[in-house]
């Protein structure tokens, strides 16, 4: 069997187009696949912005007029670039395990000088939603508060757009789809070298900082690829199916209908991401209507939404800060529970990831530059970061009665001694519980509240009272660490 599989001709598409051949000639032995690559309408205009450009589908509708006309069996596109409205002759039959959805801020190394109170920073990007979404969040977030940001429209592919970054003193930083990076990075074609050495080099001239979905959902689909036949070509369905990740298909269809419910278009300053986490689905969707309506949505399926008595640890403990902490030799990245264990004299300057946002905000604002964050999902969240990092050595800073870390080597920075005269929490409610550690203290001091309604977060507190209790409620963190 022979196909005839079509995309763009930039290096990131035809790797894609690879892939999908890759994963196509494994699940069907002899197959034999022709490429054919070529320029769309987005290609050759790199002077406008995508949302100054007409019509939709500028880097999409060439390659499907080429499936129609019979000159393609199957097209490979990033499904994000695709218009959200359905094709009656064409169909989106499968797609593969999808890649990283978040956005990658690069930041030159030379311009953090210039992040201090008061200064106005300037960032590469072409999209509205990325605008509207990370402004706030950036001033908030970058170390030294910086007073503005300014988001300046860049075009061109992967290698192009960081070229200009680096070649462009005036502008400080580019936002780009991480799995962009990811997949320039994994490569080992020899064709896709250069490419491969000059994100390499990039990242060598810039600090990272992987943007957290909850305030900067992604583009509709972004991270996952879309292959694209005509509706009446049974026999690619059937073989198509042999690759077909349903779970990711699910995910970008849902984005899609959320993106559509508003008009749809690249123009849209919207996100919208959906994602399997700890047996429910989240949805993040936040942006600004062409209506001027205001979409901020955190959801997590089946989350209990009624009233809770929230528990916080210094209820029943005092943190006591330890002396000269240090970290085992050869650290290269730090997962941070909460900004309180983070020793005074420490000095890193390795990998640093927080486990919720209001940590992060906390130590930006102490200077430290922070690389991502876990979002409140716990510290099992994979950071997903080997590509940009290349294998890391863990440290989790924590307390004396921590029951370990999920990664890497604990390391205790401060004491929790149990507070002699704390009160019983009230007789009725639903107790929130914000640690498990606090949650074992209250038991020791008051076995019956095993049997009241209890709640907590995702992730590590989760996982061990969902064993010990009986009526247990999962909602997001009343407040992120």
């Amino acid at each position: 069997m022979r196909v005839r599989l079509a995309s763009r001709q930039s290096d990131l598409a035809r790797m894609q187009a690879f892939e999908v051949a890759k994963a196509l000639k494994e699940a069907e032995p002899g197959l034999s696949v022709e490429f054919h690559f070529s320029e769309s309408l987005g290609d050759k205009n790199l002077t406008d912005p995508l949302w100054k450009m007409p019509g939709k589908g500028v880097f999409t509708e060439d390659l499907t007029s080429d499936l129609i006309a019979g000159r393609a069996d199957m097209v490979v596109h990033s499904w994000k670039d695709l218009p959200v409205e359905e094709k009656p002759e064409t169909e989106i039959a499968a797609t593969l395990p999808r890649a990283d959805a978040r956005d990658l801020l690069l930041f030159k190394k030379s311009s953090r000088p210039r992040c201090r109170p008061g200064a106005q920073l300037r960032i590469f990007s072409s999209s509205p939603r990325r605008e509207y979404n990370l402004k706030p969040f950036l001033r908030e977030h970058l170390p030294g508060s910086p007073g503005g940001i300014e988001f300046l429209s860049v075009r061109g592919n992967i290698p192009t757009r960081l070229r200009k970054l680096l070649e462009t003193p005036e502008v400080d930083g580019l936002v780009v789809a991480k799995a962009a990076i990811d997949r320039l990075l994994g490569t080992t074609e020899e064709e896709f070298a250069s490419a491969r050495r000059q994100v390499g080099e990039a990242l060598a001239a810039c600090d990272w900082m992987v943007l957290p979905l909850s305030v900067n959902p992604a583009a509709a689909a972004q991270g996952a690829l879309a292959i694209e036949i005509r509706r009446d070509r049974e026999d690619l369905k059937k073989l198509l199916a042999k690759i077909h990740d349903a779970r990711t298909f699910t995910e970008a269809v849902r984005e899609r209908e959320i993106l559509s419910s508003h008009g749809g278009g690249c123009h849209q300053k919207i996100g919208a991401t959906v994602l399997h986490r700890h047996g429910s689905d989240l949805r993040f969707v936040r942006g600004l209507t062409e209506k001027g309506v205001e979409l901020r949505e955190k959801i997590l399926a089946n989350s209990f939404r009624g009233d809770v008595i929230p528990l916080r640890s210094d209820w029943l403990f005092e943190r006591r800060p330890l002396p000269d902490v240090s970290l085992p030799a050869g650290t290269s990245a730090v997962f941070l529970a909460h900004e309180k264990a983070w020793p005074g004299s420490l000095v890193f300057h390795g990998i640093l990831w927080t486990a919720g946002l209001t940590t992060w905000k906390k130590m930006a604002q102490k200077g430290h530059w922070v690389n991502g964050s876990s979002e409140g999902l716990g510290e099992s969240e994979d950071p997903r970061i080997e590509r940009l990092a290349g294998a890391l050595s863990w440290a989790s800073l924590t307390h004396s009665l921590s029951p370990g870390p999920v990664r890497g080597v604990g390391v205790v920075t401060y004491e929790l001694v149990p507070r002699a005269n704390s009160e019983a929490p009230p007789e009725s409610g639903t107790l929130y519980w914000s640690s498990a550690t606090l949650f074992h203290e209250a038991l020791r001091r008051w076995p019956h509240l095993a049997g009241r309604d209890h709640a907590c977060g995702p992730g590590k507190t989760w996982d061990i009272l969902k064993d010990r209790v009986k009526n247990l409620h999962l909602r997001w963190p009343l407040e992120e660490n």
